[in-house]
């Protein structure tokens, strides 16, 4: 293996590693509150000003960035592996769908049996679609991803247009009840619950496992199919980002320091004043459901790719020079897939009722304590682990079953060298 070779695969896992980590820095609403939570502060949680100050934040700087970072690594990995099977005997196609089959399976079983917000399900079959871009030359890609993001947008703000008309219609003296009672689901997810709303999903997350389960296979049973046609387009598109990024070089750390310095200064600069004028609308505004579609799901939807490129940009920069903490990151981001579905274990155990049962009693700011934690954990048993496995549990599980054999585990020892005249 090249040197090359060495340093693209080491910024891929060093960028793929603070993705995984920074997703939980979102999750963490979702897995220890109710599901309105996640997308409206004033739904449950928020206590303090220090609780809102902490939504902020993570609006600002976290909000969709880690999961299109991680969208992002997905194209560029999909695409390594691609050229890899090129390089071998093996097909690229089979191994491409293979591993997204898989993929597709793991991503039910959590989705099902774990945790409600699974995102294996929609890369998994958005990645079979992005097999089809596989030999397009960058610009192209990035043309096509322009294109997505476009239609992103207009389906975002399509849904922004239909709250802000059903929510007049619901309110106008004399509304129907069949008006009110489709203003009542659509509004369900993000705005304040009543009372007994509260109660029910309380009980349901604190209640027994199997309760869960049985709520996830019949109530919410094609849920991960309209969000991987509601959120399609977006997620095609940073794929194809990724894969263009690998191509041209800016994910193997190729390109100079000014030219990354540029690329991140320029694109904050125009994203995070536009994200902190969307906060203040949304704080004006009191988080109404028009509202949040409008400046959280519509408004976001163009500037989010600035952050995401900003992100892995500074990411490069800043681990260039390597050192401990960056290969402990590094560690993370090849073992992700085990520490995405073990962080999901983990935090379901400490909030869910099956567990400790925090669900609902921990406030936004506090739960970054548990994130800082959980960020110790992924640092702590990722690299002694790769020192002595060659790959994570579940990479090889799905690399094994991906490839119909099983894969070398564990490691082979060096021999150690004999000393000359010794």
């Amino acid at each position: 293996m090249t040197d090359t070779t060495k340093s693209r695969i080491l910024t891929l896992d060093i960028v793929r590693g603070v993705a995984v980590m920074g997703i939980l820095a979102m999750n963490i609403v979702a897995f220890a509150m109710p599901p309105q939570a996640y997308l409206n502060p004033l739904a449950y949680g928020t206590e303090s000003a220090a609780d809102l100050a902490s939504w902020a934040f993570s609006f600002v700087f976290v909000d969709g960035k880690m999961r299109g970072l991680f969208s992002l690594l997905f194209g560029a990995s999909m695409m390594l592996v691609i050229q890899l099977a090129e390089k071998s005997a093996d097909s690229p196609k089979r191994v491409t769908f293979a591993r997204q089959l898989w993929l597709l399976l793991f991503g039910m079983i959590h989705y099902y049996f774990i945790w409600y917000g699974d995102i294996l399900i929609g890369y998994a079959l958005i990645g079979m679609v992005a097999w089809f871009f596989r030999g397009l030359e960058p610009r192209a890609l990035v043309r096509w991803g322009i294109a997505l993001v476009t239609v992103q947008l207009l389906i975002m703000g399509g849904g922004a247009a239909y709250a802000h008309s059903l929510s007049a219609a619901a309110a106008a003296p004399g509304a129907g009840p069949e008006t009110l009672k489709e203003w009542a689901e659509f509004s369900h997810d993000m705005a304040i619950p009543s009372a007994a709303v509260l109660r029910e999903e309380l009980a349901l997350f604190l209640g027994p496992w199997t309760g869960i389960v049985e709520y996830q296979l019949t109530e919410k049973a094609l849920m991960p199919l309209f969000f991987t046609f509601l959120f399609g387009p977006e997620t095609l598109a940073y794929m194809l980002f990724g894969m263009a990024a690998l191509k041209c070089g800016f994910l193997t750390g190729a390109w100079d320091n000014a030219r990354y310095r540029g690329v991140a200064i320029t694109a904050l600069a125009v994203a995070i004043p536009v994200y902190v004028l969307l906060a203040a609308l949304l704080l004006a505004d009191d988080f109404s459901v028009p509202g949040i579609f409008t400046y959280s799901f519509a408004a976001t939807v163009p500037f989010r790719p600035l952050m995401i490129i900003a992100y892995a940009a500074l990411i490069i920069l800043a681990t260039r020079r390597g050192g401990w903490l960056v290969d402990r990151i590094a560690a993370t981001g090849r073992a992700a897939f085990s520490n995405y579905l073990g962080t999901s274990i983990l935090m379901t155990g400490l909030f869910f009722g099956w567990g400790l049962g925090w669900f609902g009693s921990v406030s936004r700011i506090e739960l970054w304590l548990v994130v800082a934690a959980m960020w110790l954990v992924m640092l702590a048993w990722s690299k002694p682990w790769l020192e002595r496995f060659a790959y994570g549990p579940l990479e090889w599980l799905w690399r094994s079953l991906a490839r119909r054999q099983l894969q070398p585990f564990r490691k082979r020892r060096a021999a150690t060298p004999v000393a000359a005249g010794a």
